[in-house]
């Protein structure tokens, strides 16, 4: 079992940036897909980006393709999402999630989320 621990959200002014870290810990031989989800109030959860330990695979979803970095840091652990020139539809309780396999990671059926983390962009 890997257990995902997100940090980095807050509050921020628009046109502003954040860095959302989410470190794994575990069972870490199941954990090879990486990815972010949001939920906005009032809404379902979709899709922000993915990637894998190796950065074999990148798709960062094209309504902030050119904001949004996702990244990893392999001795740590640890993914992040890099979030530029924000907005305030971006806010939203921002989770990461973990699979063994992309596939099911990128359409929300991943084996392992995080607690979640709010990200608040005020104008």
């Amino acid at each position: 079992q890997a257990r995902l621990a997100e940090s980095g959200g807050g509050l921020v002014q628009a046109g502003g940036s954040l860095r959302l870290s989410c470190k794994a810990s575990g069972r870490l031989n199941s954990v090879y897909a990486l990815g972010w989800f949001r939920q906005a109030q009032g809404k379902g959860r979709e899709f922000v980006a993915a990637t894998t330990w190796t950065g074999s695979n990148t798709v960062v979803t094209d309504p902030v393709k050119d904001r949004f970095t996702i990244s990893v840091e392999n001795d740590k652990n640890t993914w992040y999402l890099q979030m530029n020139n924000l907005k305030p539809e971006d806010t939203a309780i921002y989770y990461c999630s973990a699979d063994i396999d992309f596939n099911p990671l990128i359409t929300g059926r991943g084996s392992y989320w995080g607690q979640g983390t709010q990200v608040t962009v005020h104008s």
